[in-house]
């Protein structure tokens, strides 16, 4: 079953939407569901093991997708927000990094918000509405030393939030990433450990927030960097 997030405090423009956030058991996921949450929808989440409020869903895995899909347009109806976050990360030198730790970075960031976007997109076309919101990074704009899998991931996740938002202009659905520079999580522990992180991930929930309740429906194709 999905999980869902019930909003507190006063709704705002938001109140009756429903958003789906993959990754939401922890870190930038967590805040943008409860960001999200606290606007007034009515938030969808995964991750990868089930958490409280969070369904369990692997975004590799077209199978996974498509009950997590399912489930939710039975329980909810068609998202008016799609927020894709779930990813993961290695370090190491190209020529140190394996086929399998290439593979689980590639799938998770790239190939999961392929598979979630793909799964969700027949329900937000048939209601002409929409906006997806795709997480990417700094890395997504520049190199990094130790992370070519996650760099290729995260370019690529740019790549595809550009492609999306030229197809999907006429169905009336927006696409936009997002490119955090080092936020407080684990993920930055594990990918660069000994970073000072600039910002929080309440900090990047905010521009999810933003786009998501607030932006024009012109801004669509665009990374919007938060560099801290």
């Amino acid at each position: 079953m999905s999980g869902e997030v019930r909003p507190s405090g006063d709704p705002s423009r938001l109140a009756g939407k429903v958003a789906v956030v993959t990754g939401a058991s922890r870190g930038i996921g967590r805040a943008i569901a409860a960001a999200l949450s606290d606007a007034g929808a009515v938030v969808a989440g995964c991750a990868r093991h089930a958490a409280p409020g969070v369904a369990s869903c692997d975004v590799r895995v077209p199978d996974e997708v498509a009950r997590f899909a399912e489930d939710v347009e039975k329980r909810f109806g068609a998202p008016d927000i799609l927020v894709n976050n779930a990813g993961t990360v290695a370090r190491a030198r190209v020529d140190e990094l394996t086929v399998e730790a290439w593979d689980e970075v590639v799938d998770a960031n790239l190939k999961g918000t392929f598979l979630v976007t793909r799964a969700f997109l027949p329900m937000m076309r048939a209601r002409k509405n929409g906006r997806i919101i795709n997480i990417a990074s700094i890395a997504g704009r520049q190199g990094t030393a130790g992370l070519a899998a996650y760099c290729a991931a995260k370019h690529g996740v740019v790549g595809l939030t550009r492609a999306l938002a030229a197809e999907l202009r006429e169905d009336g659905i927006v696409a936009n990433a997002v490119c955090p520079g080092s936020v407080d999580t684990d993920m930055l522990r594990v990918g660069r450990p000994g970073a000072k992180p600039d910002m929080s991930p309440e900090d990047v929930a905010g521009v999810v927030l933003y786009l998501a309740a607030h932006a024009p429906s012109a801004l669509t194709g665009s990374c919007v960097d938060v560099f801290g």
